[in-house]
């Protein structure tokens, strides 16, 4: 598991390499990825259709 003090090295991390402005988006395209991996998952239990 992440420790406390391993979360915020990887924080400060991120904050140096990306700057203050470019997490939101970051994060808001990682969301957009996520959500779109979970809906090919769910897809794919579908039967495809003839």
């Amino acid at each position: 598991m992440i420790d406390t003090e391993e979360l915020v090295m990887i924080f400060a991390v991120v904050m140096l390499l990306f700057g203050a402005n470019k997490i939101p988006e970051l994060a808001r395209s990682i969301g957009s990825y996520v959500g779109e991996f979970k809906k090919a998952q769910k897809g794919s239990d579908e039967p495809e259709g003839i």
